[in-house]
């Protein structure tokens, strides 16, 4: 037989309980281990992704951001439910977290990115058109070579 917890509060009373297995059943578990698993992928995924963007300093620091931010948040989520803070606080450090995630990935770094890539843009082409120009491989006279003795 499946086990039905029963409602015996208002809705807003329990914002006030601690957050542990006896008073949330059906939450506690998953949330704390969502948040170890959440944050072991968030590490590899930064681990992986600044080495191969090692030398587009914008999408390092993306990540960055997102490392920390998720570093915080899984960390004070799992931290939560072992000292048992008010569901309240649970909630509310897990929708600023996730929240601040996602306005890192989707609202500040798009724009910039953005600009980034019309600045690589204009270096290719720079390179391409400098790269055209036989004259450009070829060294003027003007530049004295030094003499070996």
């Amino acid at each position: 037989m499946a086990y039905s917890p029963t409602v015996t509060l208002l809705p807003w009373e329990y914002f006030w309980l601690g957050f542990n297995k006896n008073n949330f059943p059906d939450l506690f578990d998953p949330t704390w281990i969502a948040s170890l698993l959440l944050l072991a992928v968030l590490v590899g995924l930064y681990t992986v992704r600044t080495r191969a963007l090692h030398r587009h300093r914008l999408y390092s620091e993306m990540w960055e951001w997102l490392l920390w931010t998720g570093i915080i948040t899984f960390f004070l989520t799992t931290i939560g439910a072992l000292f048992q803070f008010d569901f309240l606080v649970e909630l509310i450090i897990l929708v600023t977290g996730l929240g601040t995630l996602v306005w890192v990935r989707f609202r500040r770094f798009p724009p910039l990115f953005e600009a980034y890539e019309v600045q690589l843009a204009r270096q290719r082409y720079l390179a391409r058109t400098r790269a055209t120009k036989p004259e450009a491989t070829i060294r003027s006279k003007s530049v004295k070579r030094r003499r070996r003795r």
